[in-house]
Formats: C-alpha cells, structure tokens, sequence
C-alpha cells in the first residue's frame, strides 16, 4: 500500500504528514476507538485527479451502526449529558484550535480526496474552525424563557411557566462528497452545542476527511461514544441509521431523490429530519447589471467546485440589451480557467469527483446539443486518467430542455434571454423549477432588486454576488430543495427541542 501511495503522489508536492495520514489504517470510530466494520470490509478511496487510490478503508454496516448509536444513546445518558453548556463550549474551541493547527494537512487530505482546488479547500477548513467557534459561543446562549402561566391555573393560585431548551438527542448526520469536510461540520458542530451525541456517515467517495475531524475531536477531549462515524455505502449504512428506531433526528445533504429515502425510513420512529437537497439556481442579469463584477459573478456560480455545489447558478437569464456582449465576456473568462490537479495553486477547475459522475455530465451536455441548445464553450471531457470535464456554456436554452430543468452538478451553464423589465414575469422564469435553494440578482438599482428577491422563490438570494453563504447566515431550500435550515441560529436550533414547564406555586 506504502508503494501504491508514493507512487501516485511521486509528482506532487504534499506534506509528509499528509502521507503519514494516508499510510495509516483508516478504520470507523465507535466509542472512542477506532475499530474495523464487523463484516471486515473495505474500500479504495480515489484521487479522482489521476484515478489512483490514495487509501483503503474499513467500511461498516447495520451492526455496525447499531454499536455505534449504542455508544451515542449511552453517552447521552451518562457523561456528555453531565456537561454544562460552557464546559461544551470549551470542548468545541478546543477542536477549533487543533483545525487550526492541522489546517495544511486538512486541506491537503481535502484536495487528494475531492479533488477541489487548494485555495477553495483552504477556505473550507478556516470555515470550519470558524464553524466550531461559532457553535461553541452559541452553546453558552442555549437559553430557555419565561411566560404568563395559563390562566385556568392563575385563577385561583400563584405560578410560574418557563421553557427549556434540550438536546433532540442522537443525531443521525449524512454528509455528501462534495464538500465533504465542510459540510461535516456544519451538521457535528451546531449537534454537539446543543448536546446531541452523533452517528457519522461520510461519503464513501470522500471519507478521509471526516476520519480527521473525528481524530481531532478525540484529541480535543470529547468523551467516548458523543463522536461516532461509520463509513459505507448509502444503501446500507445511511439507510441503517435512517431506519433506525433509536437514533432521534437525521440531517441529510444530497439528492432529493435519496432524501425522499430518508423521509420515508424516519417514519420507522417519526424521527425529524432536516435535508438540503438538489438545486437549479437562477441568476437574473438586468440591463443595468455591472458587466465587469457579473463576468466573474456568474461565471463561478456555475463553475465553483466544477458545478459540483447545490447552490451553483445554473440557470442564467440575461436581458436582451446586455445579451451579446455579457456571453462574449462570460466565454472569453472561462477559457482563462486553469484545469488540473487542485494541488497545483495555479488550479481554478478540478476534476469531477468520479468516473460514474462525468459519465452523467457528458450525457447531459449530448441531450443539449440534442435538444437544440448552441453550444458556446466546453463540452469536452479531457483525455488522461482523471475525471475532468470542460466548463461549458449552452446559449438559446428554453426552459423545457432538461439541461435547464435537471440538476446535472457539473460545470454546465444555460443561458435564457428575456426582454421584459417586468419584475413579475422575470420571477415567473427564475421560479419556473421544483427547486428554490439559492439565487442572485445583478443590478445597480436597489429597488429593482430587492422587489426581484422578494418574488425569487429560494432560501438564499444574493445581490450581485451569489451563494453568498456564512456561518452566521441562514441557508436551505424552497420547494423540492429540502426542509428545514443550516447555519446561524436556526441551524442549532435544528437539534434542539423546547419544553415548556408550569409550576403551581401555591393557592391564593
């Protein structure tokens, strides 16, 4: 495996702790140990920039993710439950500061196993850290209130009715490949401020990432069965912790055809459940649009992690006055983007995360060209043996063409013209989707866009920028985007439940 591993890497340039990391046996946690998966499986773990297997790991199963809630259900009961709030709160500053400390070997873990270039990577890990500091201060402010009592009881004796805010209990998080360490921590960081204990499936595309976060949060002081993470495969180990009578609430990022899955098994114990799911982003380009600030704009809110991002732009809509010389500008941006290794710090497109993944963006670009759509840039999927596809550009796109209506996730842009300046009949386009997770409006008058905003139907839309998402902001979807909200306040508030008390204090 030694000899496997270097000759992959040979070419590139990375940490020897990042080589440490990868040699090392990579195994589930479950109660504070790392332990193989009963049924002592494994599986390779791929740089889906060369194809090459970068490492082998222990993957799990149902018996598996019975021990691990077990261990989750029996540290909620016993010593993460005997924690005060601010004790928590230094537990989750404490793995903030040791991601800090480890941010190169995260990012290089990150780029080998996704793929994303350096620079994104980077930013995802100081979002972590940032995450868990955010989650932490949140935890000392976990507060209940206090309000008039009911007055059947009032009437006749003195009382006092107050809330308390509890942990739901065992989480269930389900991470997705794409951005895999940071999408991880946006569910274990709000889960563990409130006092939830956790059962962890990654991707099993993307799992060394996971692995090292739970490393460090062993190395931070989390006792023994509050962290648990099991990899494996959806159909087995996230359906066994979406079916499973004993785990309280499952949070779920991926496609909404697998969050219909998860609904349907959390009616095994009406488990809560929170999803963000599929997206068609639209981006409205005005006629008074900055065409500078857009040319970049929309170009990388559909090519950001090669498409491979819920909350990718999409669906472009450009005002005929503007049409030409936007598109001209757009193709002549996108030719200047660097493809390669993310490794590479001159990188801008990595590779896709799979061969099975290009496969569905090439069919899709054939069903455009198919369906009449021009073909402007891209459209090609580089030789060698990575995964990489052309950022691609289709104009004269109508919204029944299933390049328009399906979520592809990969670096493919469709362009729509419309010449109305009704702002009704321009929402009518940007809402014509079953999704509502993201969007952006490109003008220089305020008015015009904070009237199309407020008729965009979608959880997250940005002003002359887009997916402009931060730990402290709010973010989830509309229609067929999902349920529920991560990030902020609401995103703690996903693992938490209210109960209210009376207390009858005595008679008059």
């Amino acid at each position: 495996m030694q000899n496997m591993i270097k000759s992959t890497i040979k070419n590139i340039n990375i940490l020897a702790a990042t080589e440490q990391f990868l040699e090392q046996p990579h195994k589930l946690l479950i109660d504070g140990k790392w332990v193989d998966g009963i049924e002592g499986k494994t599986i390779e773990t791929r740089d889906p920039a060369t194809n090459k297997v970068i490492a082998q790991v222990s993957i799990g199963g149902k018996k598996d993710i019975d021990e691990a809630v077990i261990a989750a259900r029996n540290a909620l009961e016993g010593p993460w439950s005997k924690l005060t709030n601010f004790e928590r709160a230094k537990l989750l500053s404490r793995i903030a500061r040791l991601v800090e400390s480890n941010t190169d070997l995260l990012t290089e873990i990150e780029v080998l196993d996704n793929g994303m270039p350096t620079n994104i990577a980077r930013l995802t890990i100081h979002n972590i850290a940032e995450m868990f500091d955010y989650y932490g201060a949140a935890a000392q402010r976990i507060e209940g209130t206090t309000t008039p009592p009911p007055r059947h009881i009032t009437d006749h004796a003195e009382a006092l009715t107050y809330t308390l805010r509890e942990p739901i209990g065992v989480a269930g998080l389900i991470v997705p490949w794409n951005v895999p360490a940071f999408t991880a921590v946006l569910k274990l960081a709000p889960a563990l401020a409130a006092g939830c204990t956790v059962v962890m499936k990654p991707s099993e595309e993307t799992p060394l990432s996971a692995l090292l976060i739970g490393q460090l949060c062993l190395e931070a002081g989390i006792p023994a069965g509050v962290v648990n993470i099991v990899n494996g495969y959806g159909s087995e180990v996230g359906a066994a912790i979406s079916h499973h009578t004993d785990v309280d609430t499952v949070s779920f990022t991926g496609s909404t055809k697998i969050g219909r899955e998860v609904i349907n098994a959390a009616t095994s114990n009406l488990k809560k459940v929170s999803l963000e799911l599929g997206g068609k982003s639209p981006v409205v380009i005005m006629p008074d649009a900055d065409l500078e600030l857009a040319t970049k704009g929309i170009a990388m809110a559909t090519f950001f992690l090669q498409g491979q991002n819920r909350k990718a732009g999409t669906r472009i809509f450009i005002h005929d006055s503007v049409h030409d010389e936007l598109i001209e500008r757009v193709k002549l941006f996108t030719e200047q983007l660097v493809i390669g290794h993310g490794i590479n710090p001159a990188t801008t497109l990595g590779p896709l995360i799979s061969e099975k993944q290009c496969d569905q963006v090439m069919k899709y670009i054939e069903a455009g060209l198919n369906e009449g759509a021009t073909l402007l840039a891209g459209g090609k999927r580089l030789e060698g043996d990575g995964h990489f596809v052309e950022p691609t550009i289709f104009i004269d796109c109508t919204p029944d063409m299933s390049i328009v209506q399906d979520e592809i996730f990969g670096p493919v842009m469709t362009v729509q013209r419309f010449s109305t300046l009704d702002l009704d009949e321009i929402a009518r386009l940007a809402n014509d989707t079953i999704y509502g997770l993201s969007g952006s409006v490109w003008t220089q008058n305020l008015s015009t866009a904070h009237s199309l905003v407020a008729r965009i139907r979608a959880g997250h839309v940005s002003i002359n920028c887009h997916g402009a998402v931060g730990t402290n902001i709010p973010s989830g979807g509309y229609g067929q985007s999902g349920w529920g909200r991560e990030f902020g306040q609401e995103g703690l508030d996903a693992f938490l439940e209210t109960k209210a008390v009376t207390a009858q204090l005595g008679k008059y």
